[in-house]
């Protein structure tokens, strides 16, 4: 029987011994819509640096992340922001406390934990096939079905890795997103790839794709409709820790930049 999986795919707290702690990141995405035979297409790209800090409040953990980006639509780019907050409980379990990031950007935004307890790091290296898991769209909210698999690590940076791979699909019934009066029937998938420090169970890489395929109903008829939504994120190396730079992914990253 599948399981079931939290927003934060092997879902756990970020645990610290010291006080605080921060990481940063560069951030990239690219955001595509196409309906009808290349009748309407547009893509909106990201590129940006967050920095994801966690400190301690008594007895559970704060994480904030905060993202500086530009948003360029092919016309225009303009300088944009987004924060994301969320409780980490002595139990373990995560409460989202504020949710300020539209373009899903943030660290804590995405379908993998920021940071494993060594427990779940260890079970990761030890995944043995597919783990199949129910996960709920981040879009409809109806549940998908897919798999997660344990990847070889390999070197991010100066860091050694291990990762994790997940790919979910399942039905879609709905308005498209950003796009009210438009109802689209068809499917949306999710797959994506992580990799965590292996002395640390930081998240140090990660790309994610959506892609919703199907036929969207107007006033005038039915036109297939196809849009992809991808996201990678990649933790600076500890020497750019206290000066950002400038960022450069992008999502799909060649095989060279990953483990």
């Amino acid at each position: 029987m599948p399981v079931t999986c939290s927003l934060a795919i092997l879902a756990s707290a970020w645990l610290s011994n010291s006080a605080s702690a921060a990481q940063t990141y560069t951030v990239g995405g690219r955001d595509s819509f196409s309906i009808g035979a290349g009748a309407i297409e547009s893509e909106v790209t990201y590129e940006g640096t967050e920095t994801l800090t966690v400190k301690r409040h008594g007895k559970f953990s704060r994480l904030s992340a905060h993202v500086k980006y530009k948003r360029s639509d092919g016309a225009a780019s303009t300088d944009a922001s987004g924060d994301y907050l969320a409780d980490v409980l002595p139990t373990g379990e995560t409460i989202d406390s504020a949710d300020r990031d539209p373009d899903y950007l943030t660290v804590l935004n995405q379908p993998f934990s920021a940071r494993l307890d060594h427990q779940t790091l260890d079970d990761l290296e030890h995944l043995q096939g597919a783990l199949p898991f129910d996960f709920p769209s981040p879009i409809t909210g109806s549940s998908l079905h897919g798999y997660l698999q344990h990847l070889a690590g390999g070197m991010v940076g100066p860091r050694r890795s291990t990762g994790v791979r997940f790919e979910a699909a399942g039905p879609m019934r709905g308005e498209l997103p950003d796009r009210p009066g438009l109802t689209l029937i068809g499917t949306i998938a999710m797959r994506g790839t992580a990799y965590y420090d292996i002395d640390t169970a930081t998240l140090l890489a990660l790309e994610t794709t959506v892609t919703i395929t199907g036929t969207v109903s107007n006033r005038t008829g039915k036109d297939p409709v196809t849009i992809v939504y991808a996201r990678a994120i990649r933790a600076s190396p500890p020497s750019e820790q206290r000066t950002a730079r400038s960022p450069q992914p992008q999502p799909a990253a060649s095989p060279e930049d990953t483990p």
